[in-house]
């Protein structure tokens, strides 16, 4: 079985990146992805914030760049889904992939980023796409001069709303308990808003609409069931992440929600394992900071095999 340099877990911007920076380094690389390549870019319409595109890209256009870019080297593509990741006396990794298979690698780049928390409610996943969103800073522009709904009672929830405020016409942040979670310098701003309103107390039953995408909310009052219906046409839901981190081995140091904590240089508490991009533990979640994490980790990683051969 071949002893790979690297094996970067993840086929997304920060997995291509790293890849596209390992192999260019004259390393082996296994990239390693469970379904087409792109990420989570693949589920948004239409990105205008990343540099070089001004009048912005679609997603699934900017993942065939992405895989275009990395198509002229010799990167060893794995399809298969993670099982675990094993840490070996010899200093070297074991990949179990679900399919039954496995890779052996003296680094590992784990790039396999998080998904946003649903709802579960009835039309959620029909208008995906169509009004449904969970990320303000992708889409907020889409709904300028309209209406929309925030899900949430977070730091997030909050920070995108006051985001939103500034360019829709109108922000009604849902959340299903009276007070908010999120800390008291939004709730303040939030509330001194002119163009939003709370509907706390409020859990959402439907997201309503037709061929041309979302055209209303169905709220309900936890207390006494009563629900009614917010006319708007997106519906941004910030009810929490989850990373897809529990391949990685119980030695890499997580935060509380089971991020995996880096420093600068994209190491984690384990030497020889890097995370790059939405499964650290980190504020910003775009596919810019993503691109950046891939290629610190990518070199960080090649100094620390320097280091090995040395």
């Amino acid at each position: 079985m071949m002893l790979y340099d690297a094996a970067v877990i993840g086929a997304g911007p920060a997995g291509i990146t790293a890849a596209l920076y390992l192999i260019r380094s004259g390393l082996s690389v296994a990239l390693v992805e469970t379904s087409a390549t792109g990420g989570q870019i693949l589920s948004t319409a239409e990105i205008e914030n990343y540099p070089g595109f001004p009048k912005g890209i679609k997603g699934w256009e900017l993942a065939d760049l992405f895989d275009a870019h990395l198509a002229g080297y010799a990167v060893e593509r794995v399809r298969g889904k993670v099982l675990s990741v094993e840490a070996r006396e010899d200093r070297t990794f074991r990949i179990a992939l679900a399919e039954g298979g496995e890779l052996e690698a003296r680094t590992v780049v784990a790039c396999t980023g998080a998904h946003h928390r649903t709802l579960g409610a009835p039309g959620e996943e029909t208008f995906l796409g169509r009004g449904v969103s969970y990320c303000a800073v992708c889409d907020g522009n889409f709904y300028r001069g309209r209406d929309v709904v925030v899900v949430g009672g977070g730091n997030s929830a909050l920070e995108e709303a006051l985001y939103l405020s500034r360019i829709v016409n109108k922000v009604y942040i849902v959340h299903r308990r009276d007070a908010f979670r999120g800390a008291m310098v939004y709730q303040d701003k939030v509330r001194e808003a002119a163009n939003i309103e709370l509907v706390t107390g409020c859990v959402v039953d439907e997201i309503r609409g037709g061929n041309a995408g979302m055209d209303s909310v169905v709220v309900r009052r936890v207390d006494s069931g009563e629900t009614r219906v917010i006319t708007a046409e997106g519906i941004f839901i910030y009810v929490g992440m989850e990373p897809i981190s529990g391949y990685l081995p119980a030695g890499v140091e997580r935060d509380a929600a089971g991020f995996i904590k880096t420093d600068a240089e994209m190491c984690t508490s384990i030497p020889g394992v890097f995370a790059a991009g939405d499964i650290r533990s980190k504020r910003c979640r775009q596919v810019s900071s993503a691109v950046g994490d891939g290629a610190t980790a990518a070199t960080a990683a090649s100094s620390y095999l320097e280091q090995w051969n040395a």
